[in-house]
C-alpha cells in the first residue's frame, strides 16, 4: 500500500507539487552529537558562509522557487515567513546559532541547509496510513511544533494522516504530535517540492540524509527504498 497520496482536487489543480519519502527502521535518537556529526555541521556552516551572502540569498534559484510558490499560491509573504532552508541559512550568515535538538533532527536540518530542500521528519509509528496532501477545511485545528494551536482558514495545503490529524502545513510547518523524540524508533522522512523543483532534487536530499546517517550512527539501522509521488 502506498502510504502517501494527493487529494483529487489537488490532482486536478494547476499547482504542481511533488514529494519524496523514505522510512528508516531501528534508529537511535540521542540528545548529544557524535564528533562526526559535529564535523559535518562545521563543514556545511563554512560552505554556507563561503557561498551565500545575506543580501542575495533570496535570489538563489531554488529558494526563489519556494518563495514564489508561497506568495503566488499560498499568499504567504516571504519576507515575514521564509522557506525553512532560507531561514536557517540566514541564521548562519547572521552568526546566530541553529537550534540543537537531537542527532537525527539536527542531521536533517543541516541536510536541508546543504540541499536547500525543505525536509520533514516524523515518528512513523504514531501516524495512521495512508496520509493525504489536501486543502485544509475552514476552522480545522493544527497543533504546531511547540504546542501552539492555530485554526486553519480553508486555503492552506496540508498533510494529514488517516485520522485526519494535521501533520504538516505545506511547505514549512510541522505538527507537534508526530515529532521525533528519544522514543522514536522508526522514522519517516519527507522532502517537499513545489512548482519548478525537480523530483530528483527531492530524492537527492534524502540520499544525502541517508549518507549522513550512515556516517554518524553507532548502531545498525535499515531503510526502505526512496518513493516519489507528484500530483501532475
Amino acid at each position: 500500500m502506498d502510504i502517501l497520496k494527493f487529494s483529487e482536487d489537488l490532482v486536478n489543480s494547476d499547482i504542481k507539487l511533488s514529494l519524496s519519502y523514505i522510512i528508516f527502521n531501528d534508529i537511535s535518537v540521542k540528545r548529544e552529537h557524535s564528533q562526526k556529526l559535529d564535523n559535518y555541521i562545521s563543514e556545511i556552516s563554512k560552505k554556507v558562509k563561503d557561498t551565500y551572502i545575506l543580501e542575495t540569498i533570496k535570489d538563489n534559484e531554488i529558494i526563489r522557487k519556494y518563495r514564489d510558490f508561497n506568495w503566488h499560491y499560498l499568499k504567504i509573504d516571504p519576507t515575514k515567513i521564509r522557506p525553512s532552508a532560507e531561514a536557517l541559512i540566514r541564521r548562519i550568515l547572521g552568526d546566530k546559532k541553529v537550534p540543537q535538538i537531537s542527532n537525527i533532527v539536527d542531521a536533517y536540518n543541516w541536510v536541508s541547509i546543504e540541499t536547500l530542500i525543505p525536509i520533514g521528519a516524523y515518528d512513523f509509528d504514531v501516524l495512521k496510513y495512508p496520509m493525504t496532501v489536501r486543502y485544509s477545511k475552514g476552522n480545522e485545528q493544527f497543533v504546531q511544533l511547540g504546542g501552539k494551536v492555530i485554526s486553519l482558514k480553508g486555503k492552506e495545503i496540508i498533510l494529514v494522516d488517516a485520522s485526519n490529524r494535521v501533520i504538516f502545513q505545506y511547505p514549512y510547518r510541522d505538527a507537534d504530535f508526530s515529532k521525533v523524540t528519544n522514543k522514536t524508533k522508526n522514522l519517516l522522512l519527507i522532502s517537499y517540492g513545489v512548482t519548478g523543483i525537480s523530483i530528483e532534487l527531492l530524492e537527492n536530499s534524502l540520499k544525502k540524509f541517508n549518507y549522513v546517517l550512515e556516517i554518524i550512527s553507532d548502531t545498525q539501522f535499515s531503510s526502505s527504498e526512496i518513493k516519489k509521488i507528484k500530483n501532475y
